[in-house]
């Protein structure tokens, strides 16, 4: 089993007493699976995605079990996280405007996880950069490197961070509301893209939504 789930709790403190906004969640999932997490604003579906990529705002504090390939990550380690994502997990999230970097190049952006955990050189990694910015759909994707966020739309900006979270070919895929605020055309291309990109690598994944139709 690639990731698997048990009593997960996800509380913080509150006028001295802990506030649960996860409760006993449990789940498996293999290589080559998709689950869907659906919920209400608000229910800790998020919360659940950082809590797997220990990513959980300092305020709040992991319970219970989160194995990976058989090896527990509570209670995490900083030094073992930091290698655990990107190269083993990533994670699409909900507004690429805030998840990307507003000053840094898109290029940069994709290719910084290659240099970081791969040890790819400058040159190799702005290569596989433009080789995943026209996998994911980026047109004259070599003149797009030098791009800022800002000069994107919504759905360019959402292909970029699927970009990023492919370049380590992660086995493990969340998608957090990954079409949010796109209209219904870029949506369904996005949806597509994700699928596709999941069966041809056998990854596992995630996608959290409030919406049963994305799901």
């Amino acid at each position: 089993m690639l990731l698997s789930v048990s009593n997960l709790d996800i509380a913080f403190e509150a006028g001295g007493r802990p506030v649960r906004v996860v409760r006993g969640l449990s789940f498996a999932l293999g290589k080559g699976e998709s689950l869907g997490i659906v919920g209400e604003s608000g229910s800790g579906k998020s919360m659940t995605a950082l809590a797997l990529m220990g990513l959980l705002p300092g305020a709040m504090q992991a319970s219970g079990s989160l194995r990976f390939e058989g090896r527990e990550l509570l209670p995490y380690d900083e030094d073992v996280m930091t290698g655990f994502r990107g190269s083993r997990a990533a994670m699409i999230f909900q507004e690429p405007m805030t998840a990307l970097n507003p000053v840094h190049r898109i290029g940069r952006q994709i290719a910084e996880g290659l240099i970081l955990h791969e040890g790819a050189s400058e040159t190799t990694a702005m290569a596989e950069a433009v080789r995943l910015l026209d996998r994911v759909g980026i047109k004259n994707a070599r003149e797009r490197l030098g791009a800022y966020p800002h000069e994107m739309s919504g759905g360019q900006r959402q292909r970029v961070m699927i970009a990023v979270a492919l370049a380590c070919q992660p086995e493990l895929l969340i998608a957090d509301e990954p079409t949010s605020a796109l209209d219904v055309t870029v949506q369904v291309q996005l949806l597509e893209l994700i699928r596709d990109i999941v069966r041809e690598r056998n990854m596992a994944l995630i996608v959290i939504s409030h919406d049963f139709g994305i799901v």
